[in-house]
């Protein structure tokens, strides 16, 4: 079956976006498509509906090739809890906890099971599309690989190499991959593009010749810079920081919404809806800042490690800045993790995230949360109690919640109450995420924090259906798609 495999010169080089946009352009051709990455590492994780999660990029890739994503799009996730440890998920389901040291003894002992992904996808398709992981420059983990070369050399699959110009030393990066190659995996490699390209494309016609001259790979374009990729979602929080400066200002006017982010945070996809609304400034706090005075709304997003980042919100004194907002009369929405955080207790009896204990929170809310190894990963549909609006988003949390405010819910999923309201209305927890992907929702939430500013009419996932036609076009206008199926066609 016609495959190809996507890898990098390294980290954030624009891989996933490609395989999202080769996904659209061959999915507009009739071509049952679907993407595959066999190892990814994010705590920006997507609830599919075969009951697993998966990396969220994976998801967009499945949204753009109109498919459901599926646990085996992504077999191995990597969702790290400290500096050098993650939770190990396989094929959707929690597999067990590994520092980076034993993961990387261990890891081709997955290799069994990523092939079975693999195939099992490969039979329902035209064209699979595989999305490496980091770089395979990196030949010091080339030992036991299951990522990059060690995938493409399990499955003899063709790769085209992405270098990024915007970092600088594109040239450097893509000629010095093939050095560094043993023989046997640079034959993989058959062709390469250089991505983000700012200007005339036709300036760089002589370094495309010189990586030509000196790999043997054949280039198939220079891929402008695409600048609507900030109205897609982003892998990384920095991206969505940086994005949100890049996004046209529409109006003078606006709401202010301030996220503090500690070290650990999970799911952020929840903030790409807003950074799209005109008339909201969306203000990424990172450590070192105090939060701003001047916010209508403080967002608690998701967190791998509750507890941890917890102690950061306070050893930052953003406990202080939290309290202050709401004697000022601000509002507060704390998203799972951030809503554990808005409680008066965080139990830990069995050390899920490190030593067993307990932690005070910011007693914001009248709740208590008790941290378990039972994890709820499951899309979800219902109800905004408060207006009646209808919702669909995702659950990925452990741990139970429970106390008195718990009795003003904030949803009725599936006629189950999630979530809790403070007596003053002000301050919001909830399980779920994905909720302002919901236009009405969205619309009603924003226009609930302070009169004056409303949000505009847009609709979110239609902007994502068309930022991803426009990007296929894109693709389409600058490199060689024709040459990619040959090479799929030839693996």
């Amino acid at each position: 079956m016609p495959a190809i495999m996507i890898q990098g010169t390294g980290s954030n080089v624009g891989k996933s976006l490609i395989v999202a946009g080769l996904c659209r352009l061959f999915a507009r051709q009739g071509m049952s498509v679907v993407p595959f990455k066999p190892q990814n590492m994010s705590n920006n994780a997507a609830a599919t509906h075969d009951g697993g999660e998966i990396g969220r990029a994976q998801a967009l890739q499945a949204l753009a090739a109109g498919v459901q994503p599926s646990v085996d799009m992504n077999p191995v996730l990597l969702k790290p809890e400290s500096e050098t440890g993650s939770q190990i998920i396989i094929r959707g389901q929690n597999w067990g906890r590994m520092d980076a040291y034993d993961f990387g003894r261990y890891k081709a002992d997955f290799l069994p099971m990523v092939l079975e992904s693999y195939y099992r996808l490969a039979n329902k398709a035209n064209l699979i599309i595989v999305e490496g992981a980091g770089s395979p420059a990196e030949v010091n983990l080339r030992t036991g690989d299951i990522a990059n070369m060690g995938f493409a050399e399990a499955t003899n699959l063709p790769v085209i190499l992405v270098g990024d110009i915007e970092r600088g030393g594109v040239i450097a990066s893509l000629v010095g991959t093939h050095t560094v190659l043993s023989s046997s995996d640079r034959a993989h490699i058959k062709a390469f593009v250089v991505n983000k390209f700012l200007g005339n494309t036709s300036l760089f016609t002589d370094g495309m010749k010189l990586i030509h001259e000196s790999t043997g790979w054949v280039p198939l374009g220079v891929i402008p810079y695409f600048s609507d990729s900030s109205r897609l979602p982003a892998e990384d929080i920095l991206d969505i920081d940086r994005a949100s400066r890049n996004l046209p200002q529409e109006s003078s006017k606006k709401l202010k919404i301030i996220v503090p982010v500690a070290g650990r945070i999970a799911n952020f996809d929840d903030l790409d809806p807003l950074r799209l609304e005109p008339n909201i400034e969306l203000d990424i706090v990172r450590t070192g800042r105090t939060l701003p005075l001047d916010a209508d709304l403080i967002l608690l997003p998701g967190s791998k490690a509750t507890l941890a980042d917890l102690g950061v919100l306070r050893s930052e004194g953003w406990h202080i800045d939290i309290a202050a907002h709401v004697r000022r009369g601000g509002h507060v929405l704390g998203l799972c993790g951030g809503y554990q955080m808005l409680g008066n207790v965080i139990a830990d009896p069995s050390g899920i995230e490190g030593l067993a204990g307990k932690r005070t929170g910011l007693r914001l809310l009248r709740v208590e949360t008790t941290l378990s190894d039972k994890k709820i990963v499951r899309p979800v549909a219902g109800l905004h109690l408060a207006t009646g609006a209808q919702i669909a988003g995702y659950e990925i949390h452990i741990g139970r919640t429970i106390g008195p405010d718990t009795a003003r819910p904030a949803f009725e999923i599936n006629g189950t109450p999630d979530g809790a309201i403070s007596a003053c209305g002000r301050i919001t927890g909830t399980y779920l995420h994905g909720i302002f992907c919901n236009d009405a929702f969205r619309r009603s939430f924003i226009n609930s924090l302070r009169a004056g500013v409303a949000a505009k009419e847009f609709n979110y996932n239609k902007k994502l259906q068309s930022t991803l036609d426009s990007f296929a076009d894109h693709l389409a206008r600058h490199i060689d798609c024709k040459a990619i199926w040959q090479i799929a066609c030839q693996k």
